[in-house]
Protein backbone atom coordinates (compact mmCIF):
# COMPACT_ATOMS: atom_id res chain seq x y z
CA UNK A 1 0.00 0.00 0.00
CA UNK A 2 2.24 2.75 -1.28
CA UNK A 3 1.63 6.46 -0.90
CA UNK A 4 3.36 8.41 -3.68
CA UNK A 5 4.87 11.47 -2.06
CA UNK A 6 7.46 14.23 -1.98
CA UNK A 7 8.98 12.56 1.07
CA UNK A 8 5.40 12.89 2.26
CA UNK A 9 2.16 11.02 2.55
CA UNK A 10 -1.19 12.67 1.95
CA UNK A 11 -3.99 12.46 4.48
CA UNK A 12 -7.53 13.61 3.68
CA UNK A 13 -9.05 15.64 6.45
CA UNK A 14 -12.21 17.74 6.86
CA UNK A 15 -10.76 20.66 4.90
CA UNK A 16 -8.91 18.72 2.21
CA UNK A 17 -5.57 17.01 1.79
CA UNK A 18 -2.72 17.54 4.19
CA UNK A 19 0.85 16.71 3.22
CA UNK A 20 2.56 14.82 6.03
CA UNK A 21 6.33 14.50 6.42
CA UNK A 22 7.48 10.89 6.91
CA UNK A 23 9.89 10.78 9.85
CA UNK A 24 11.63 7.63 11.07
CA UNK A 25 13.29 9.64 13.84
CA UNK A 26 10.18 10.34 15.94
CA UNK A 27 7.01 8.52 16.96
CA UNK A 28 4.10 11.00 17.09
CA UNK A 29 1.55 11.52 14.31
CA UNK A 30 0.79 15.24 14.38
CA UNK A 31 -0.97 17.73 12.11
CA UNK A 32 -1.40 21.49 12.11
CA UNK A 33 -4.67 22.34 13.86
CA UNK A 34 -4.50 26.14 13.85
CA UNK A 35 -3.54 28.83 11.30
CA UNK A 36 0.13 29.50 10.69
CA UNK A 37 1.81 32.00 8.33
CA UNK A 38 3.80 29.28 6.55
CA UNK A 39 1.02 26.76 5.86
CA UNK A 40 -1.91 27.01 3.47
CA UNK A 41 -4.42 24.84 5.31
CA UNK A 42 -4.84 22.89 8.52
CA UNK A 43 -7.04 20.37 10.32
CA UNK A 44 -9.85 22.19 12.10
CA UNK A 45 -10.76 19.72 14.83
CA UNK A 46 -13.96 21.62 15.62
CA UNK A 47 -15.35 20.68 12.19
CA UNK A 48 -14.50 16.98 12.52
CA UNK A 49 -17.22 14.51 13.48
CA UNK A 50 -14.70 11.78 14.34
CA UNK A 51 -11.90 13.54 16.22
CA UNK A 52 -11.96 13.17 20.00
CA UNK A 53 -9.63 15.04 22.35
CA UNK A 54 -8.06 13.03 25.18
CA UNK A 55 -7.53 16.15 27.27
CA UNK A 56 -3.76 15.55 27.39
CA UNK A 57 -1.20 18.08 26.21
CA UNK A 58 1.87 17.07 24.24
CA UNK A 59 5.08 18.80 23.18
CA UNK A 60 7.77 17.46 20.84
CA UNK A 61 11.18 18.98 20.17
CA UNK A 62 13.24 18.08 17.08
CA UNK A 63 16.79 18.93 16.01
CA UNK A 64 15.17 21.87 14.25
CA UNK A 65 11.95 23.30 15.62
CA UNK A 66 9.30 22.19 18.09
CA UNK A 67 5.55 22.18 18.56
CA UNK A 68 2.92 21.91 21.28
CA UNK A 69 -0.68 20.78 21.12
CA UNK A 70 -3.28 18.35 22.38
CA UNK A 71 -3.57 14.62 21.99
CA UNK A 72 -6.63 13.16 20.34
CA UNK A 73 -8.03 10.02 18.77
CA UNK A 74 -9.36 9.79 15.22
CA UNK A 75 -10.19 7.31 12.49
CA UNK A 76 -8.07 6.89 9.37
CA UNK A 77 -8.59 4.90 6.18
CA UNK A 78 -5.75 4.08 3.81
CA UNK A 79 -6.47 4.22 0.06
CA UNK A 80 -5.52 0.96 -1.68
CA UNK A 81 -4.91 -0.53 1.77
CA UNK A 82 -6.88 -2.73 4.16
CA UNK A 83 -10.64 -2.35 4.11
CA UNK A 84 -12.21 -0.27 6.84
CA UNK A 85 -10.70 2.31 9.16
CA UNK A 86 -8.25 2.20 12.02
CA UNK A 87 -8.32 4.18 15.25
CA UNK A 88 -5.11 6.11 15.81
CA UNK A 89 -3.53 8.63 18.16
CA UNK A 90 -3.15 12.05 16.58
CA UNK A 91 -1.70 15.26 17.97
CA UNK A 92 -3.33 18.56 17.01
CA UNK A 93 -0.52 21.12 16.69
CA UNK A 94 -1.66 24.42 18.19
CA UNK A 95 1.62 26.34 18.53
CA UNK A 96 5.08 25.82 17.05
CA UNK A 97 8.49 27.42 16.73
CA UNK A 98 10.77 26.72 13.77
CA UNK A 99 8.77 23.64 12.81
CA UNK A 100 6.75 24.91 9.83
CA UNK A 101 9.08 26.71 7.43
CA UNK A 102 8.51 29.18 4.57
CA UNK A 103 7.44 27.56 1.29
CA UNK A 104 7.71 24.03 2.70
CA UNK A 105 4.65 22.21 1.47
CA UNK A 106 3.75 20.04 4.44
CA UNK A 107 1.36 20.48 7.33
CA UNK A 108 2.19 17.65 9.69
CA UNK A 109 4.50 14.77 10.53
CA UNK A 110 4.13 10.99 10.65
CA UNK A 111 6.53 9.53 13.22
CA UNK A 112 7.41 5.92 12.39
CA UNK A 113 9.91 5.14 15.15
CA UNK A 114 9.29 2.94 18.19
CA UNK A 115 6.94 3.71 21.14
CA UNK A 116 9.87 4.66 23.39
CA UNK A 117 10.14 7.98 21.54
CA UNK A 118 6.41 8.79 21.72
CA UNK A 119 5.46 11.91 23.67
CA UNK A 120 4.43 12.60 26.34
CA UNK A 121 5.23 8.94 27.10
CA UNK A 122 5.41 5.50 25.50
CA UNK A 123 1.74 4.77 26.30
CA UNK A 124 0.85 6.85 23.20
CA UNK A 125 0.80 4.11 20.56
CA UNK A 126 2.46 5.25 17.30
CA UNK A 127 0.52 5.19 14.03
CA UNK A 128 2.29 2.19 12.49
CA UNK A 129 1.98 0.11 15.65
CA UNK A 130 -1.78 0.74 15.58
CA UNK A 131 -1.94 -0.16 11.90
CA UNK A 132 -0.14 -3.48 12.41
CA UNK A 133 -2.22 -4.38 15.47
CA UNK A 134 -5.61 -3.55 13.93
CA UNK A 135 -5.10 -4.84 10.38
CA UNK A 136 -2.68 -7.74 10.89
CA UNK A 137 -0.26 -6.58 8.17
CA UNK A 138 3.41 -7.61 8.60
CA UNK A 139 5.42 -5.37 10.92
CA UNK A 140 7.50 -4.02 8.03
CA UNK A 141 7.52 -0.81 6.07
CA UNK A 142 9.88 0.47 3.41
CA UNK A 143 10.81 3.88 2.13
CA UNK A 144 12.06 5.23 -1.17
CA UNK A 145 13.07 8.90 -1.11
CA UNK A 146 13.54 10.53 -4.47
CA UNK A 147 15.02 13.92 -5.10
CA UNK A 148 14.32 16.03 -2.02
CA UNK A 149 17.99 16.23 -1.08
CA UNK A 150 19.07 16.77 -4.68
CA UNK A 151 17.51 20.21 -4.53
CA UNK A 152 16.97 22.08 -1.30
CA UNK A 153 14.89 24.70 -3.09
CA UNK A 154 11.38 24.15 -1.79
CA UNK A 155 9.92 25.78 -4.90
CA UNK A 156 11.20 22.98 -7.12
CA UNK A 157 8.65 20.21 -7.51
CA UNK A 158 10.99 17.25 -7.50
CA UNK A 159 9.96 13.63 -7.80
CA UNK A 160 8.61 12.16 -4.61
CA UNK A 161 9.05 8.59 -3.53
CA UNK A 162 7.12 5.77 -1.94
CA UNK A 163 6.13 4.61 1.50
CA UNK A 164 5.17 0.94 1.48
CA UNK A 165 3.43 -0.34 4.61
CA UNK A 166 3.42 -4.07 5.24
CA UNK A 167 6.42 -5.06 3.13
CA UNK A 168 8.74 -4.06 0.28
CA UNK A 169 8.13 -3.40 -3.41
CA UNK A 170 10.76 -5.12 -5.64
CA UNK A 171 10.08 -2.83 -8.61
CA UNK A 172 11.47 0.13 -6.64
CA UNK A 173 14.99 -1.20 -6.16
CA UNK A 174 17.77 -3.05 -7.96
CA UNK A 175 19.80 -6.03 -6.80
CA UNK A 176 19.73 -7.60 -3.36
CA UNK A 177 18.67 -6.13 -0.01
CA UNK A 178 21.52 -6.02 2.52
CA UNK A 179 20.46 -6.14 6.16
CA UNK A 180 21.96 -4.69 9.33
CA UNK A 181 20.61 -5.38 12.85
CA UNK A 182 18.64 -2.78 14.80
CA UNK A 183 20.78 -2.33 17.91
CA UNK A 184 18.13 -0.65 20.08
CA UNK A 185 14.40 -0.21 19.45
CA UNK A 186 13.83 3.49 20.09
CA UNK A 187 15.29 5.27 17.09
CA UNK A 188 16.31 2.88 14.33
CA UNK A 189 19.77 2.52 15.83
CA UNK A 190 22.39 0.67 13.81
CA UNK A 191 26.08 -0.12 14.20
CA UNK A 192 28.55 1.73 11.97
CA UNK A 193 31.91 0.00 11.69
CA UNK A 194 33.90 2.50 9.65
CA UNK A 195 33.81 5.32 7.10
CA UNK A 196 35.81 5.84 3.94
CA UNK A 197 36.38 9.01 1.92
CA UNK A 198 37.17 7.83 -1.57
CA UNK A 199 39.58 4.99 -0.92
CA UNK A 200 40.80 6.47 2.38
CA UNK A 201 39.79 4.67 5.56
CA UNK A 202 39.41 7.25 8.33
CA UNK A 203 41.05 4.77 10.74
CA UNK A 204 39.05 5.89 13.75
CA UNK A 205 38.01 3.66 16.63
CA UNK A 206 34.61 2.32 15.58
CA UNK A 207 33.12 3.63 18.83
CA UNK A 208 33.72 7.15 17.50
CA UNK A 209 31.13 6.52 14.78
CA UNK A 210 28.50 5.37 17.27
CA UNK A 211 28.96 8.02 19.94
CA UNK A 212 26.40 8.27 21.41
CA UNK A 213 24.31 6.51 18.79
CA UNK A 214 24.05 5.94 15.04
CA UNK A 215 20.54 6.08 13.59
CA UNK A 216 18.66 6.06 10.28
CA UNK A 217 16.34 9.07 10.22
CA UNK A 218 14.33 10.18 7.18
CA UNK A 219 13.34 13.38 9.00
CA UNK A 220 16.95 14.63 9.04
CA UNK A 221 18.06 16.26 5.81
CA UNK A 222 21.83 15.89 6.03
CA UNK A 223 24.34 13.19 6.88
CA UNK A 224 25.26 14.22 10.44
CA UNK A 225 28.53 13.01 11.96
CA UNK A 226 30.03 13.21 15.46
CA UNK A 227 32.46 16.14 15.65
CA UNK A 228 35.67 14.04 15.49
CA UNK A 229 34.33 12.03 12.57
CA UNK A 230 33.14 15.14 10.74
CA UNK A 231 36.54 16.81 11.10
CA UNK A 232 38.25 13.66 9.82
CA UNK A 233 35.94 13.54 6.79
CA UNK A 234 36.59 17.20 5.91
CA UNK A 235 40.34 16.71 6.36
CA UNK A 236 40.29 13.67 4.07
CA UNK A 237 38.37 15.56 1.38
CA UNK A 238 40.56 18.65 1.55
CA UNK A 239 43.71 16.60 1.15
CA UNK A 240 42.77 16.65 -2.52
CA UNK A 241 44.55 19.70 -3.99
CA UNK A 242 41.62 20.66 -6.25
CA UNK A 243 39.54 22.07 -3.39
CA UNK A 244 42.04 23.36 -0.87
CA UNK A 245 40.88 26.92 -1.50
CA UNK A 246 37.37 26.22 -0.17
CA UNK A 247 36.50 28.36 2.84
CA UNK A 248 35.64 26.88 6.21
CA UNK A 249 32.16 28.36 5.82
CA UNK A 250 31.37 25.84 3.08
CA UNK A 251 32.16 22.90 5.35
CA UNK A 252 30.30 24.47 8.27
CA UNK A 253 27.19 25.07 6.16
CA UNK A 254 27.25 28.87 6.34
CA UNK A 255 28.45 29.48 2.76
CA UNK A 256 27.72 28.07 -0.68
CA UNK A 257 30.18 27.04 -3.37
CA UNK A 258 29.31 28.23 -6.88
CA UNK A 259 30.37 27.21 -10.37
CA UNK A 260 29.65 28.69 -13.75
CA UNK A 261 26.37 27.38 -15.08
CA UNK A 262 26.85 24.15 -16.98
CA UNK A 263 29.94 23.18 -15.01
CA UNK A 264 29.58 20.46 -12.41
CA UNK A 265 31.47 20.16 -9.10
CA UNK A 266 31.36 16.37 -8.93
CA UNK A 267 34.96 15.88 -10.08
CA UNK A 268 36.21 17.85 -7.09
CA UNK A 269 34.76 15.45 -4.54
CA UNK A 270 35.21 11.76 -3.65
CA UNK A 271 32.64 9.11 -2.84
CA UNK A 272 31.59 8.63 0.79
CA UNK A 273 31.18 5.09 2.15
CA UNK A 274 29.60 3.82 5.38
CA UNK A 275 30.27 0.25 6.56
CA UNK A 276 27.41 -1.33 8.53
CA UNK A 277 27.56 -4.55 10.52
CA UNK A 278 25.68 -7.33 8.72
CA UNK A 279 23.16 -9.64 10.37
CA UNK A 280 26.00 -12.16 10.28
CA UNK A 281 27.88 -10.13 12.87
CA UNK A 282 31.31 -11.30 11.70
CA UNK A 283 30.66 -9.52 8.40
CA UNK A 284 29.84 -6.03 7.15
CA UNK A 285 28.63 -4.37 3.96
CA UNK A 286 29.27 -0.96 2.48
CA UNK A 287 26.79 1.67 1.31
CA UNK A 288 28.32 4.40 -0.84
CA UNK A 289 27.01 7.72 -2.13
CA UNK A 290 28.49 9.71 -5.00
CA UNK A 291 29.14 13.46 -4.58
CA UNK A 292 25.94 14.19 -6.54
CA UNK A 293 24.05 13.26 -3.38
CA UNK A 294 26.05 15.18 -0.77
CA UNK A 295 27.06 18.26 -2.81
CA UNK A 296 23.54 19.59 -3.14
CA UNK A 297 22.25 22.25 -5.56
CA UNK A 298 20.65 25.16 -3.77
CA UNK A 299 20.11 28.05 -6.13
CA UNK A 300 20.71 29.60 -9.54
CA UNK A 301 22.37 33.04 -9.41
CA UNK A 302 21.46 35.37 -12.30
CA UNK A 303 21.35 32.44 -14.68
CA UNK A 304 25.16 32.35 -14.69
CA UNK A 305 26.08 30.45 -11.53
CA UNK A 306 24.94 27.22 -9.91
CA UNK A 307 25.49 27.15 -6.15
CA UNK A 308 25.79 24.12 -3.89
CA UNK A 309 25.91 23.30 -0.20
CA UNK A 310 27.78 20.59 1.70
CA UNK A 311 25.26 17.89 2.63
CA UNK A 312 27.25 16.73 5.67
CA UNK A 313 27.30 18.44 9.06
CA UNK A 314 28.74 17.93 12.53
CA UNK A 315 26.54 16.59 15.31
CA UNK A 316 26.67 16.71 19.08
CA UNK A 317 24.19 13.86 19.57
CA UNK A 318 25.29 11.02 17.35
CA UNK A 319 25.66 9.92 13.75
CA UNK A 320 22.50 10.36 11.68
CA UNK A 321 22.04 8.70 8.30
CA UNK A 322 19.56 11.23 6.92
CA UNK A 323 17.99 11.99 3.55
CA UNK A 324 21.37 12.83 1.99
CA UNK A 325 22.28 9.14 2.20
CA UNK A 326 18.82 7.56 2.19
CA UNK A 327 17.99 9.00 -1.23
CA UNK A 328 20.53 6.63 -2.72
CA UNK A 329 18.77 3.58 -1.34
CA UNK A 330 15.53 1.76 -0.89
CA UNK A 331 15.37 1.22 2.88
CA UNK A 332 13.41 -1.63 4.45
CA UNK A 333 12.42 -1.20 8.11
CA UNK A 334 11.88 -4.84 9.03
CA UNK A 335 10.71 -4.44 12.61
CA UNK A 336 9.48 -8.04 12.75
CA UNK A 337 13.06 -9.32 12.48
CA UNK A 338 14.66 -6.26 14.10
CA UNK A 339 16.73 -5.29 11.09
CA UNK A 340 17.09 -2.58 8.41
CA UNK A 341 17.67 -3.40 4.77
CA UNK A 342 19.40 -1.33 2.08
CA UNK A 343 19.10 -1.82 -1.67
CA UNK A 344 19.94 0.41 -4.64
CA UNK A 345 17.03 2.77 -5.32
CA UNK A 346 15.72 2.96 -8.86
CA UNK A 347 15.40 6.72 -8.58
CA UNK A 348 19.01 7.33 -7.49
CA UNK A 349 20.15 7.81 -11.07
CA UNK A 350 21.17 11.05 -12.80
CA UNK A 351 21.86 11.24 -16.53
CA UNK A 352 22.26 7.49 -16.59
CA UNK A 353 24.77 7.50 -13.72
CA UNK A 354 23.93 5.52 -10.58
CA UNK A 355 24.42 7.77 -7.57
CA UNK A 356 24.80 5.00 -5.01
CA UNK A 357 26.58 1.66 -4.60
CA UNK A 358 26.40 -1.37 -2.31
CA UNK A 359 29.18 -3.89 -1.87
CA UNK A 360 30.02 -6.79 0.43
CA UNK A 361 30.26 -8.91 2.37
CA UNK A 362 33.46 -7.84 4.09
CA UNK A 363 35.08 -9.30 7.19
CA UNK A 364 34.40 -7.40 10.40
CA UNK A 365 37.35 -8.99 12.15
CA UNK A 366 39.35 -5.74 12.11
CA UNK A 367 36.82 -3.85 14.29
CA UNK A 368 35.61 -4.24 17.84
CA UNK A 369 33.03 -6.90 18.60
CA UNK A 370 30.63 -4.20 19.83
CA UNK A 371 31.04 -0.66 18.50
CA UNK A 372 27.81 0.57 20.01
CA UNK A 373 27.12 0.77 23.72
CA UNK A 374 23.42 1.51 23.22
CA UNK A 375 21.36 4.49 24.36
CA UNK A 376 21.95 6.04 27.75
CA UNK A 377 24.35 3.33 28.92
CA UNK A 378 27.51 5.41 28.78
CA UNK A 379 25.91 8.52 30.35
CA UNK A 380 24.40 6.31 33.08
CA UNK A 381 27.81 4.93 33.99
CA UNK A 382 29.13 8.47 34.31
CA UNK A 383 26.25 9.39 36.62
CA UNK A 384 26.90 6.34 38.79
CA UNK A 385 30.64 7.15 38.89
CA UNK A 386 30.06 10.74 39.97
CA UNK A 387 27.53 9.64 42.60
CA UNK A 388 30.00 7.14 44.08
CA UNK A 389 32.74 9.77 44.09
CA UNK A 390 30.43 12.20 45.94
CA UNK A 391 29.55 9.56 48.55
CA UNK A 392 33.21 8.72 49.09
CA UNK A 393 34.11 12.40 49.46
CA UNK A 394 31.32 12.91 52.01
CA UNK A 395 32.42 9.88 54.07
CA UNK A 396 36.04 11.11 53.97
CA UNK A 397 35.02 14.53 55.28
CA UNK A 398 33.09 12.91 58.15
CA UNK A 399 36.09 10.76 59.08
CA UNK A 400 38.42 13.76 59.05
CA UNK A 401 36.04 15.70 61.26
CA UNK A 402 35.80 12.80 63.71
CA UNK A 403 39.59 12.71 63.93
CA UNK A 404 40.05 16.45 64.33
CA UNK A 405 37.22 17.40 66.69
CA UNK A 406 38.22 15.28 69.72
CA UNK A 407 41.72 16.78 69.61
CA UNK A 408 40.40 20.33 69.52
CA UNK A 409 37.95 19.48 72.30
CA UNK A 410 40.73 18.35 74.62
CA UNK A 411 42.68 21.57 74.06
CA UNK A 412 39.68 23.92 74.39
CA UNK A 413 37.13 22.12 76.49
CA UNK A 414 35.13 25.29 77.00
CA UNK A 415 34.54 25.68 73.27
CA UNK A 416 33.50 22.15 72.36
CA UNK A 417 29.76 22.82 72.15
CA UNK A 418 30.02 25.92 69.99
CA UNK A 419 32.63 24.46 67.63
CA UNK A 420 30.66 21.24 67.18
CA UNK A 421 27.53 23.23 66.43
CA UNK A 422 29.36 25.22 63.76
CA UNK A 423 30.65 22.07 62.09
CA UNK A 424 27.19 20.50 62.07
CA UNK A 425 25.76 23.54 60.30
CA UNK A 426 28.48 23.33 57.67
CA UNK A 427 27.71 19.67 57.03
CA UNK A 428 24.03 20.43 56.58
Amino acid sequence: MGARCKQLVQVFRALGYLNILVDTGSSNFAVAASPHPFITHYFNTALSSSYESTGRTVAVRYTQGNWEGELGIDRVSIPKGPNGTIIINIAAILTSDGFFLPEVNWQGILGLAYPMLARPDSSVEPFFNSLVKQTGIPDIFSLQMCGAGLSASSTVDVAGGSLIMGGAEPTLYRGSVWYTPVVEEWYYQVEVLKLEVGDQNLDLDCREYNMDKAIVDSGTTLLRLPVNVFNAVVAAITRGSLIQEFSSGFWEGTKLACWMKGETPWRFFPKLSIYLRATNTSQSFRITILPQLYIQPITDVDGTLDCFRFGVSSSSNGLVIGATVMEGFYVVFDRAQRRLGFALSNCAVNSGIALSEIAGPFSAADVAGNCSSGPLKEPLLWVISYALMAVCAFVLIILLLLLVLPCRGRRHSGEITDESSLVRHRIK
